[in-house]
């Protein structure tokens, strides 16, 4: 998007760009009327005792305030006991400071950030079969040139509308659209081809897609020859998963199974795209090598129009994962346990090797651990709000409750901020300058329209002042460029090499793919074409078995749960469900029964429900459809209080990635009676 000013009011306008081609979504659309929004935060908040009511205070005074409980934490325990909790949607040169910050200025190995539950499982797999993870690593025009694509557990048409042009496009060629979804959504009725698997089997159905292709002989033998290695242990494994014992699994027809192998096995150009319909399981990682297993026997990756991918969840979802805010990673997603990374990144910050910690632990353990006697005591969060997203939320809400010291930096008062010591006002999109990168691995230029408003400060200046009061052996700049240009430093070898990005580049060439070494040399649109980056150059296949979910269906609990976005609201929803326009697209939250299941429980359209796991409890009205399998329930995950459909949610974890199994739990319905009153209970 372009921002303009016509007089003092700031109005959004679509950018012909070759990702969205124009095209803009209701959140994109209403994007600048948060900037000016009566909630906006424009002053610092601190609070004089604990539970006592939040007031303004002055920059000096919060700041000290952070410092003074900082160092009392660090006398009194060590340096973990203080930790860090980022975003995907801070631009690359925050995500970049706030690793920094967290090893240097404060030396604690507790840093991790809410992308760990977006796109970490894909993340993991991609790393374990390609050697690098990028969301797709061709440029998204190649969907349009796809004669069949495969989406499985995405909904782009609510969460990511300018994609379905580039869908929309590929079937007017003549290409197939498939998806794999448990629900009826509104890209589902677009396809060609719906697959409605019981939540918690894709795994089992990518490995039928493979079992069918390999039995009828349309693999890519020379292709696995030459550019992968493990097939024969997969073949081994995906020669028991006869589709029809994945139909009695999943509910998928065989008939359904065979012709979507065929649709991806018998054409010239195949792209496969899971998203986090897939990954947000403890099986996460395994789901997605399922795919990228068929992606690779079908001989797809590397191919102009053909490929496996993952669609990204947040605003700077692959960047924000890039540059260290993740538990065991290093700028230029080098690992922190590697001490060649760990020289070169030290030799940019000019410190010891030896001073900066070691891995951490992922996002949800962090959380899970806040308050307690090995966790960290004080928390600074920057762009996220997990109260109401992390899984398993009135857990986590009560470890924030247990810290002797939150710190949040936003700029409204989400639901986190309200827990906080001290609130400090960042500020937005649209005041300051940096860089995005986007599910291309394109890396974008932001550009700030106009300064914050009085009283308002970036996160960089934030994490400048408190790096000065903490004593910082080293400087935490405050200007973009300054920050971008060591983070190409920092970056340069890795994997993510961003040595070659610059503003200027980035302009000149409507934005730049990493990795990118050479400021004059080729950014790299394209990964695979003639190798793997693996010791080897060749892909890893990885044999993987479909497994129940954490969770199974009980007497008690007989039905499966399952979130989810809708398209008026966006991830915890502290900006969406202050515009306008949004709120009265979508005003509440709603559970999604199946008629079937409504009639069974006396529930008609409206009626206040109860969705109760060992967990704890939703509430919220009912809303029919048919769309939906009768034994599974769906809420989005947008609301606090009563609605928050987190609070459900199971926190089982996959072993690799550390993603909680958001997707698929075990639930029961109940129909709120009224009262006396003839109101909800």
């Amino acid at each position: 998007m372009v921002l303009r000013t016509s007089g003092t009011r700031i109005e959004v306008a679509p950018r012909q760009f070759p990702t969205n081609q124009g095209g803009l979504c209701q959140k994109g659309w209403t994007a600048a009327d948060l900037l000016d929004h009566p909630d906006r935060l424009t002053t610092p908040l601190v609070r004089d005792r604990p539970h006592g009511p939040l007031r303004p205070a002055g920059w000096g005074e919060a700041l000290d305030r952070i410092a003074a409980g900082i160092r009392a934490t660090w006398q009194r325990y060590d340096r973990d006991a203080v930790a860090v909790f980022g975003g995907g949607g801070l631009t690359n040169e925050k995500a970049y400071a706030l690793g920094k910050f967290a090893r240097v200025a404060l030396g604690t190995r507790h840093i991790d950030y809410n992308g760990r539950w977006c796109m970490s499982s894909a993340a993991a797999a991609g790393l374990r079969a390609f050697g690098i993870d990028r969301g797709l690593p061709f440029p998204v025009t190649d969907l349009a040139q796809a004669q069949t694509l495969l989406l499985v557990g995405a909904n782009p048409a609510e969460t990511m509308p300018p994609l379905m042009r580039h869908l929309a496009a590929m079937r007017e060629r003549g290409g197939r659209l498939i998806v794999v979804d448990p629900r009826v959504t509104a890209t589902a009725r677009q396809a060609d081809l719906h697959l409605q698997p019981l939540p918690g089997t894709d795994l089992a159905v990518a490995n039928a897609l493979l079992h069918v292709a390999l039995v009828e002989g349309r693999l890519d033998r020379a292709y696995l020859a030459g550019r992968t290695t493990g097939f024969d242990e997969v073949r081994r494994t995906v020669a028991g998963y006869w589709p029809a014992e994945v139909e009695r699994l999943s509910g998928v027809p065989v008939a359904d199974l065979e012709v979507t192998a065929r649709a991806l096995a018998t054409v010239e150009r195949a792209v496969i795209l899971t998203a986090r319909g897939a990954e947000q399981h403890a099986k996460g990682v395994d789901t997605v090598t399922a795919f990228i297993n068929l992606a690779l026997a079908l001989g797809l990756p590397g191919r102009p129009g053909s490929g496996y991918g993952c669609l990204t969840g947040q605003g700077n979802g692959q960047g924000g994962r890039e540059h260290g805010q993740k538990a065991d990673q290093l700028p230029g997603y080098r690992r922190i346990d590697d001490p060649a990374a760990r020289s070169h990144v030290a030799g940019v910050w000019g410190v010891d090797p030896d001073s900066l910690p070691g891995p951490g632990v992922p996002a949800y353990q962090l959380l899970d651990s806040l308050g307690t006697d090995t966790g960290p005591k004080a928390l600074l969060v920057f762009g996220s709000n997990p109260v109401v997203s992390a899984p398993r939320a009135a857990r986590v809400e009560s470890r924030l409750r247990d810290l002797d010291l939150l710190v949040v930096a936003d700029f409204l008062r989400s639901e986190t901020a309200e827990l906080a010591d001290v609130v400090l006002p960042v500020a937005q999109w649209a005041e300051e300058d940096g860089t995005m990168t986007n599910l291309e691995g394109r890396v974008l230029r932001r550009r700030a329209l106009r300064p914050p408003p009085d009283g308002v400060r970036t996160d960089l200046e934030v994490l400048a002042g408190l790096a000065d009061r903490l004593d910082s052996p080293v400087d935490f700049p405050t200007d973009p460029a300054t920050v971008l240009t060591e983070l190409r430093r920092a970056s340069a070898g890795g994997p993510a090499d961003y040595a070659g990005v610059t503003w200027e580049r980035i302009e000149s060439d409507t934005g730049v793919f990493w990795p990118c070494p050479d400021p004059t040399g080729p950014d790299t649109p394209r990964l695979f074409a003639d190798s793997f980056p693996t010791p080897d150059g060749r892909a890893r296949l990885r044999a993987v078995d479909h497994r129940p979910a954490a969770e199974p269906v009980c007497a008690d609990y007989p039905l499966h749960f399952t979130t989810g976005r809708v398209l008026a609201q966006y991830q915890s929803g502290t900006q969406t469900r202050r515009v306008a326009a949004l709120r009265r697209a979508a005003p509440t939250g709603f559970v999604e029964l199946h008629p079937d299941l409504a009639d069974r429980l006396g529930v008609a359209e409206g009626d206040p429900v109860r969705v109760l796991s060992r967990r704890g409890e939703l509430q919220a009205p009912a809303r029919i459809s048919p769309t939906i399998r009768p034994d599974t329930v769906f809420a989005p995950f947008h609301w606090p209080g009563a609605a928050r459909a987190n609070s459900v949610t199971n926190d089982a974890l996959d072993p690799v990635s550390g993603m909680p199994e958001f997707k698929i739990c075990a639930v029961r319905v109940e129909r709120v009676p009224p009262t006396t009153e003839g109101k909800p209970a």
